[in-house]
C-alpha cells in the first residue's frame, strides 16, 4: 500500500493534506436535505468513508443517532476540525473490518462506493447486508458511468442489480444534476435500497 494506491489510506491522506479533494462538496447534497425532511422516525445511521463529515452534522441536527468511519488519517483530521463538538462521532478504521456493536436502520452513501476499486464492490454489498437491519435502507448518491481510470470509479449500468438484487429492493431512484466537475462525465442518482433479506 502506498500513496499511489487508492486502496491505501495514504492515497487519500496525501490529497487531504494537499487540499486536492475534488469530491468534497463542502456541504451536503440537496437530495440529502430532502431525504431528511421526509424521513421519520429518525433512528441509527452509519456513514462509511465519511471524509470531511458534513453529513454527520446534517443527520445529527435532524435527530439521527450517527456513527461514521474513515480509514484515512487526513480525512479524520479534516472531519474532526469541521465537526467540533461532534468529532467523537467519527471513528478511524477499516469499514470492512470492525464490529459496530449492532445493526443500523440506514447506511448513507456518497463517494464511498466510487472510491473503492471495483474488485471490492461485491464485498461492499455484502457488508451492507451484514450491517443493515432487515427493512433498513442503503440510501444516498450513487455514481454511474463507464470507468476510464479513477477514482472515482463509476458503476456501469446494470452492475447495481448484480450487487444488490439478492438482498435489496430499489425503492427510489432520481437523477441528479452533476454536483462537482469531477463527476461531470458521469451520472449521479439519489437511490434508496431497502434490505429485504
Amino acid at each position: 500500500m502506498n500513496a499511489e494506491d487508492p486502496a491505501s489510506p495514504e492515497f487519500w491522506s496525501t490529497r487531504y493534506a494537499a487540499g486536492k479533494t475534488p469530491w468534497d462538496l463542502r456541504g451536503v447534497p440537496a437530495a440529502l436535505t430532502a431525504f431528511l425532511d421526509r424521513s421519520s422516525p429518525r433512528r441509527t445511521v452509519l456513514i462509511p468513508g465519511c471524509g470531511s463529515g458534513y453529513e454527520i452534522r446534517a443527520f445529527h441536527d435532524a435527530g439521527w443517532d450517527v456513527a461514521a468511519i474513515d480509514f484515512a488519517p487526513g480525512a479524520i483530521e479534516r472531519a474532526r476540525a469541521v465537526l467540533g463538538p461532534l468529532a467523537s462521532k467519527v471513528q478511524m478504521g477499516d469499514f470492512f473490518a470492525p464490529e459496530f456493536g449492532g445493526r443500523f436502520d440506514l447506511i448513507y452513501e456518497r463517494t464511498f462506493l466510487c472510491a473503492l476499486l471495483p474488485s471490492r464492490w461485491s464485498e461492499y454489498a455484502g457488508r451492507m447486508t451484514e450491517l443493515l437491519s432487515e427493512g433498513g435502507r442503503l440510501a444516498g448518491v450513487f455514481v454511474y458511468g463507464e470507468a476510464s481510470g479513477g477514482p472515482p470509479f463509476p458503476m456501469p449500468e446494470g452492475r447495481e442489480k448484480e450487487l444488490f438484487a439478492e438482498h435489496f429492493h430499489l425503492t427510489r431512484s432520481e437523477p441528479l444534476s452533476p454536483s462537482l466537475p469531477v463527476f461531470e462525465d458521469m451520472e449521479e442518482r439519489w437511490q434508496e435500497w431497502t434490505r429485504t433479506s
